[in-house]
């Protein structure tokens, strides 16, 4: 889900900067995807030529009507067709005859000639501007469409992927030793354990997240995780985590729909929300004159609020996105004393409330109060519990209206920032790098060293649309030798 706020960044001119910022503002990610992956244009010199037939034509009835340019019009006439014959069966350079050249040049003589003339300006405008108009509606229809197919791409389960979760549904099914009882084991309640929570649809992405935790850890027998997933990936997950063995963590498969209905029926948040991205066009309030700088920021979904009821028998937990790669030991974590906060989150001061009024309604807010991203986060639930965060968050939604689906997702936004604005606990920037979904700028080095990366954005590293330069920091967690993932053809 991607909300549209506008903002500023750096950049070189005032009209480049607007254009950046409008492509942004439409198509968010894949103006940068676009860019990285343009080709080499094989019809450049078609193009050429039919901008040079869109000016002939657009001067030829004006010189036709003056006298004494007779000659004129018919070296015009006859270029006009030189060029809509070799364009009627070329397409891109190719299929051009080597003499192409000589009738470019020839006829950008006549064109010359035909500007050196006294005309009705009036005509060739109103010719010209028809031109433009035409064109420019034609680039954006293709860029609309090739922007829809990238998001159908980013959004689209791969056939592979589906595959590989239907496989290890059926083999759940098939197995002999299917556990019936999904109560919680004395293991996941236990606070002697450091308890990890995960939301996600995503085997291979819950496995990454999993994986890459207890390779860094030093201790990783003393680790629970729990994945919250939903009804249609719920035995696919329990499958694949009950085969795999994560260096001694224990790990929990939760049907987030089923304990909701079952054990919550009074909440109506009843499907599965993942953690929520919202496309964020910054403005720098220092440096009013720089450019618009794109940011995808991820905030708790409606699911999150329910965390707390749903682990009513722990304490304090660190919320994974299943888009995070971890890369050093987290165990620090659980030394922090968060002062009586309830969110430990790395903030993000690029934006504040306060620029944000058109967002977050006429409920009070502090408007110099700094926006937070999800990815890692140290959650104390007994302070949750205590400053009533879950009621606050039923009491707020009703304030909202929805008219569908989006609607309700895109209200995250505005409730993860309300009720967490004094509830934050600051967290070490360095303890996460976002940004590995969107921005191709982002320096490997920075990578290699950071303690966890998060792949906020659009290009995910499990899909085709992944930026390659990142993928391998994911791909390296990956299980490896599976052979449902051999005869799905998975290959992220």
């Amino acid at each position: 889900m991607i909300k549209d706020i506008q903002g500023r960044r750096k950049g070189s001119k005032p009209d480049e900067v607007e254009k950046v910022k409008a492509c942004q503002l439409e198509f968010g990610s894949y103006c940068l995807w676009s860019i990285e992956h343009r080709e080499v244009m094989k019809d450049s010199t078609v193009k050429k030529l039919k901008d040079q037939l869109f000016v002939a034509r657009s001067y030829y009835p004006t010189i036709a009507k003056l006298e004494g340019q007779e000659a004129l019009t018919q070296e015009m006439k006859q270029n006009i067709q030189e060029h809509e014959r070799v364009l009627s069966v070329s397409t891109v350079d190719a299929d051009l005859p080597s003499f192409i050249n000589k009738w470019m040049e020839q006829m950008e003589r006549t064109i010359a000639r035909a500007k050196s003339c006294t005309v009705d300006c009036k005509n060739v405008d109103r010719k010209l501007r028809q031109i433009l108009v035409m064109t420019e509606d034609e680039a954006h229809f293709h860029m609309k469409q090739s922007a829809f197919l990238y998001n159908l791409g980013a959004q689209t389960l791969q056939k592979s992927h589906h595959c590989f979760s239907m496989r290890l549904t059926l083999e759940y099914f098939k197995s002999s030793s299917l556990d019936s009882d999904d109560s919680p084991p004395g293991k996941f309640n236990s606070p002697k354990y450091r308890h990890y929570i995960t939301l996600s649809k995503n085997v291979l992405a819950a496995s990454v997240v999993i994986n890459s935790t207890v390779s860094s850890c030093k201790d990783p027998g003393n680790l629970a995780f729990h994945i919250l997933t939903d009804a249609q990936n719920f035995y696919a997950m329990k499958h694949w985590f009950a085969r795999n063995s994560y260096r001694n963590a224990f790990i929990h498969v939760i049907n987030y729909e089923a304990i909701v209905l079952e054990k919550l029926p009074k909440y109506n948040i009843r499907q599965l929300y993942l953690p929520e991205e919202f496309r964020v066009l910054v403005r720098s309030i220092k440096q009013p004159t720089e450019n618009t700088r794109m940011e995808y920021l991820s905030l708790f979904s409606h699911s999150h609020f329910l965390i707390p009821e749903i682990f009513h028998y722990l304490k304090k937990v660190v919320l994974l996105d299943d888009d995070v790669v971890v890369q050093r030991d987290l165990s620090f974590l659980w030394n922090i004393d968060m002062g009586g906060k309830v969110n430990g989150a790395v903030k993000y001061c690029g934006l504040k409330l306060g620029q944000m009024k058109n967002v977050l309604g006429k409920t009070a807010y502090d408007p110099k109060s700094c926006a937070w991203m999800s990815g890692v986060n140290l959650i104390d639930l007994d302070k949750w519990r205590e400053h009533n965060v879950t009621e606050n968050y039923l009491l707020l939604l009703k304030k909202f209206k929805f008219k569908d689906e989006q609607a309700l997702r895109a209200a995250a936004f505005p409730l993860s920032l309300l009720l967490f604005q004094h509830l934050i606990y600051p967290l070490d920037e360095n303890l996460t790098l976002a940004g590995l979904g969107y921005d191709y700028r982002i320096d490997e080095e920075v990578a290699r060293r950071s303690a966890s990366l998060h792949y906020n954005g659009n290009m995910k590293p499990w899909l085709e649309l992944g930026i390659p330069d990142y993928k391998k920091y994911w791909k390296r967690f990956l299980v490896r030798g599976d052979r449902f993932m051999d005869e799905c053809n998975v290959n992220p």
